[in-house]
């Protein structure tokens, strides 16, 4: 009877942990809390989760819930790009002087946040820019940032040639897009390689590049030119 009683109080407290486990389960999480837990289990373990199940398991959240946000782990690491830079908009948006300021001002100011947040997560950037060998999946991370990057310089509405061609001004803005890209990935490098205090040689090269690419796209000088040649073209040539 001892026996009997003692199995079944077993029972029950089984049950009632199992009941109390199931009813702890979070019944939602937010997209931002999914990407700041995988973040620390790749730091943590130095690899990704086995699985959606195990890691939804670790979290305590059901695994459709995961789902809601991505599609697998690879998914998250492009977002964890997407979310620096949606940052580092935010940031700057709420600053009363940012509106103001001229194209070469806002990309500097957005450089220099960026790079505070890559500061921030700095092992976990090195991780995955350093620690893969595969070149492709590398750059399949920065898809997402490279994308929302290209239409940041596209609101910057950087003074550009009337061309008076729509081919020829799609090329050109394709062109410029293309260059700030390619200089950000080069200002991730440096960033990446940088061993100075406080990463501060990476500003003087952020400073130094957005300045440089400025004055080789700076069409001033060019509208002289063309200005010069319609006038001549007027007064010596036709006549």
């Amino acid at each position: 009877m001892f026996t009997l009683l003692i199995y079944l109080l077993n029972k029950i407290r089984i049950f009632d942990i199992a009941k109390f486990t199931s009813m702890a389960k979070k019944k939602n999480i937010t997209k931002d809390e999914i990407i700041s837990k995988y973040m620390d289990y790749v730091l943590t373990h130095n690899e990704e989760p086995k699985s959606v199940y195990l890691f939804s398991k670790e979290h305590n959240f059901d695994e459709q819930l995961f789902y809601n946000h991505f599609s697998s782990f690879k998914t998250i690491e492009g977002a964890v790009f997407e979310a620096f830079h949606s940052n580092t908009l935010n940031l700057l948006m709420n600053s009363e002087d940012f509106n103001s300021y001229d194209a070469k001002s806002k990309l500097l100011s957005y450089y220099y946040t960026l790079f505070e947040n890559f500061n921030a997560n700095r092992s976990y950037v090195v991780y995955v820019l350093q620690h893969k060998k595969d070149m492709l999946k590398k750059v399949k991370s920065l898809n997402h940032l490279k994308e929302h990057f290209k239409l940041f310089i596209e609101s910057l509405e950087i003074e550009k040639l009337d061309l008076k061609q729509e081919r020829l001004e799609k090329i050109q803005d394709r062109a410029i897009t293309e260059s700030a890209w390619l200089q950000l990935v080069l200002t991730l490098k440096f960033w990446l390689e940088d061993t100075s205090p406080s990463f501060e040689k990476t500003d003087i090269f952020i400073e130094k590049s957005v300045n440089t690419s400025f004055d080789l796209i700076n069409i001033a000088p060019v509208k002289s030119v063309i200005d010069l040649g319609k006038f001549l073209y007027k007064e010596v040539v036709r006549k």
